[in-house]
Parts: C-alpha cells; sequence; structure tokens
C-alpha cells in the first residue's frame, strides 16, 4: 500500500508540474507580446485594467509632472546583485490621473534626491513604462516602514496613502515600471522589469515522473526476488 501510495503520489507531481509548464508558457508568451506591443495611454490602461483579469506588462506612454518630494523607496537588488533602492514617484496627469511610476534602481549612495538633482525632472516629461499590479507580501517579506520610508513589497494602497493622506487624490490601481531611458546623472536607472522568467517545469516533472519509474522498477524486483525465493 505504501508503495502504491508513494507511486501516486510521484506521478501527481509530475502531472502538476506539466500543469505549471502549460501556465508558465502561457505566461511568458502574454509577457512578450505585451511589452513588444505600440503603448497604449495611461487613460486606455485604466480602462484595460478594468476589463482584463490581469493587465500587467501592457506599454503605456503618458505625460505629466513628478511630485519628487513625494519619492517613496523599495528596496531592490539590482541584476548584478547590488543591494540599493527603486525610486517610486507620482506622476500627475493633465487629465488629473495620478500614476506611481518605479522610475528604476538607485545604489544606497544614490538614494536621496540630493545626490543625483540632475535626474529630478520639473517639468512636463514623457515616460513610457510596463503595467505592474500590487504586490501580495509573502511570510518571509519584512513589514513596510512608513515612517523611515524604506518598503519591501510594492504595496500601492499603502504607499498611496503615505504620499496624499486622506485620499483625496485618486491613483490608478497599477504602478509603471519605466522603461530604460536617457536620464540626466544617470540615476535611477529604468529598465528593471525581469521579462525573462525561469522555466523549468519540465525538467521537475520528468525528475517526479522517473523517480515514479524507479521506485516501480524496485518494487517489481523486490517482488520477484521474494516470489524467487519461495521455489523449491
Amino acid at each position: 500500500m505504501a508503495v502504491l501510495v508513494g507511486f501516486a503520489l510521484l506521478v501527481w507531481l509530475g502531472m502538476w508540474q506539466l500543469d505549471r509548464l502549460e501556465w508558465k508558457e502561457r505566461l511568458i508568451e502574454r509577457i512578450e507580446t505585451r511589452s513588444a506591443r505600440t503603448p497604449v495611454t495611461l487613460e486606455r490602461a485604466v480602462e484595460l485594467d478594468g476589463k482584463l483579469r490581469d493587465a500587467s506588462y501592457l506599454r503605456v506612454t503618458t505625460e505629466g509632472r513628478y511630485h519628487n518630494d513625494l519619492e517613496r523607496y523599495l528596496y531592490a537588488i539590482s541584476a548584478d546583485g547590488q543591494p540599493g533602492w527603486h525610486v517610486v514617484t507620482p506622476l500627475e496627469t493633465a487629465s488629473g490621473h495620478v500614476v506611481l511610476v518605479d522610475r528604476g534602481f538607485v545604489p544606497e549612495q544614490f538614494r536621496s534626491p540630493e545626490a543625483r538633482k540632475e535626474g529630478q525632472f520639473q517639468n512636463v516629461v514623457t515616460v513610457t513604462g510596463l503595467l505592474r499590479t500590487p504586490e501580495t507580501p509573502s511570510l518571509f517579506s519584512p513589514d513596510n516602514d512608513v515612517e523611515a520610508n524604506q518598503w519591501f513589497t510594492r504595496d500601492l494602497g499603502g504607499m498611496a496613502r503615505s504620499m496624499f493622506p486622506g485620499g483625496a487624490v485618486n491613483v490608478v490601481p497599477f504602478y509603471l515600471e519605466a522603461v530604460e531611458s536617457e536620464v540626466p546623472g544617470g540615476w535611477p536607472k529604468g529598465g528593471q522589469t525581469r521579462l525573462e522568467l525561469p522555466n523549468k517545469h519540465l525538467q521537475y516533472a520528468l525528475t517526479w515522473f522517473l523517480l515514479a519509474a524507479c521506485l516501480l522498477v524496485i518494487y517489481l524486483v523486490y517482488v520477484w526476488s521474494a516470489l524467487s525465493g519461495r521455489r523449491p
């Protein structure tokens, strides 16, 4: 009975990984398609976000002014392993929309706006970014420290409330992760969205199926040996 339960469990794990493989392939295809499309306006993105179950990775272009005095800092590790922060700044459009823009990565020494004055745009700017939805903190995520302005999960609601107490400003329900662009002084550095997702579900599925096959072979060898030992 134990062998049967173990075999069934290993096969189920293999089938589960195949389901995950199908899900991951659809996700990768969606990311590649959406991130390569012609950008939509912010108003259109808001409309699509209300219609689609998940509008992530849509390419969006909008114009507005940054509220540089309301920057928030999201802890991050750069692609080369350097710890630092993503600079999240509200951008207000002429139509009155406010969207939180993840402008990109800065190392610790450039976290202070005073260290990167050249990149603090004061005039109307055109921003292109990928639509990203808020994150749900995991069990291992540190708590966001609102007072110290240190964020460890993209809590859109929490950031918006800390920027605009009282909720008088209507912030759109998603972020924009800015694509790479020329920024005076070089910081923040955009283009931090990770578009290449790991996909090892097929290898995992084959591993579980191989373990199931090994268990079955071992069991059959055991049965054969036991029966052989009973012969005269």
